[in-house]
């Protein structure tokens, strides 16, 4: 075992320890941890921006874009907004106790499931350093230790966040290994993580596709895997003109750069004439490159050929995938060749079409007669989210609180013997 390697799991021990007590703990001792939690970073705002500089000006030295430098940086204002995201989560419901399922057998023995932590959640990650907050206290929240891996580039960020959150947290009483940055910043310390099967429980990479691919094909910890979307957009040939517009644009250029984004319109044959010309007109005077099938490109010459590249990319850009299809089997047939698994939508006006499209196609959440942006956890009303898991095991969709819990059984008799 490498001295990385060791540093690693002893770092989970200690994580698994903290979970044991954290565990227990009841709402109300939560609530006023994440409190202090969110008083301490504003209090440290000043050095959690000086160290924020840190990473700044590497990241400028190494030549990174400005739009890269803006997600990367944080302003006293910033880490007020950080803050208040977690006053936010810590007046949301607490899961951790609540009972699933209970009923009297026969025999009169009473069964509860309840929910429970999963214990040790570790959290590989790309970006922003206000990540690092949000995961720590959704964690905290659900009765979780948290093991945080993020990015090199924002190393030094990120360790003042938090020492500024263990410090809230051994004023409060709760344990400090709750929270722990994961030792290292090279590959190895992430290699490490995803193979502390035994002492992490789960592992859920945020980040883009390559590193979620990366987590899933060399972790030994089970994985719960997050946000790539390949999301579709189809247009039905009953689907209401304006209403169709208004949500393929929306769907791919009110944030481009997100997972929910759409990255391919599909548009019924029957309905291409009267929808095309005025949403090619409207979606490329935005900015955005339509890359089209050749029926696309006969509405408008500023669209550019479509490869079948194209139709298996996230862009995460100002790009978008546009084809004409004959029917909804035919949009059916592409979404199942290509999605992953993420959101898909429909506009119609037609039930029947609505209900087989919402039945026959199968992602995380299907959108009738709405956006994909909607795919969220704070627009499904959770409050907040670790992420959207585009898997069928365990949890499916926007994970917030309750998808970061497991359940137990507690079973209460007064004697009885098999």
């Amino acid at each position: 075992m490498s001295n990385t390697e060791r540093e690693v799991h002893d770092a989970a021990r200690r994580a698994k320890d903290a979970a044991a007590d954290l565990a227990p703990m009841t709402r109300a001792d939560k609530d006023q941890a994440l409190l202090a939690v969110a008083d301490a970073l504003v209090a440290e705002a000043a050095s959690i921006v000086a160290a924020n500089a840190e990473d700044l000006d590497r990241a400028r030295a190494d030549g990174r874009p400005e739009s890269y430098l803006d997600r990367l940086a944080l302003t006293e204002e910033r880490v007020s907004s950080i803050a208040d995201a977690v006053r936010d989560i810590a007046e949301l419901p607490d899961p951790v106790g609540e009972v699933v399922y209970g009923s009297s057998l026969p025999n009169g023995l009473e069964l509860r499931q309840i929910r429970v932590p999963m214990g040790v959640i570790g959290i590989i990650y790309e970006g922003r350093p206000n990540v690092t907050a949000d995961a720590a206290v959704l964690c905290l929240k659900s009765g979780n230790a948290a093991l945080l891996r993020g990015s090199s580039s924002a190393h030094s960020s990120n360790t003042r966040i938090v020492e500024v959150i263990r410090g809230a947290l051994d004023k409060s009483g709760v344990p400090v290994d709750a929270v722990q940055l994961v030792p290292g910043s090279g590959r190895g310390s992430a290699q490490a993580l995803m193979r502390a099967r035994g002492l992490v429980d789960l592992l859920i990479p945020r980040g883009g596709a390559d590193l979620i691919q990366t987590v899933v094909r060399e972790s030994t910890v089970p994985v719960i895997e997050t946000g790539a979307g390949n999301c579709h957009v189809y247009i039905d040939e009953h689907a209401d003109l304006d209403k169709a517009v208004a949500i393929a644009v929306n769907a791919k250029a009110q944030r481009v750069s997100v997972c929910n984004s759409a990255e391919t319109l599909l548009v019924h044959d029957g309905i291409a004439d009267r929808f095309l010309p005025r949403f090619l007109r409207e979606i490329t005077d935005l900015g955005v490159t339509v890359h089209g099938d050749d029926r696309v490109l006969a509405y408008d010459d500023r669209a550019v050929p479509a490869t079948e590249d194209d139709w298996a990319t996230e862009y995460l850009s100002m790009d978008l995938a546009v084809k004409v299809v004959g029917d909804m089997d035919e949009a059916m047939a592409h979404i199942r060749a290509y999605s992953t698994g993420h959101t898909e939508a429909i506009v119609t006006d037609s039930q029947s079409a609505a209900r087989r499209f919402s039945s026959r196609v199968d992602s995380a959440a299907i959108m009738v007669n709405a956006s994909t942006r909607f795919t969220d956890g704070g627009e499904f009303g959770f409050g907040a989210e670790i992420g959207i898991s585009t898997q069928k095991l365990h949890a499916r969709g926007p994970m917030g609180l309750r998808e970061m819990t497991s359940t137990k059984y507690i079973v209460t008799g007064d004697g009885q013997v098999r």
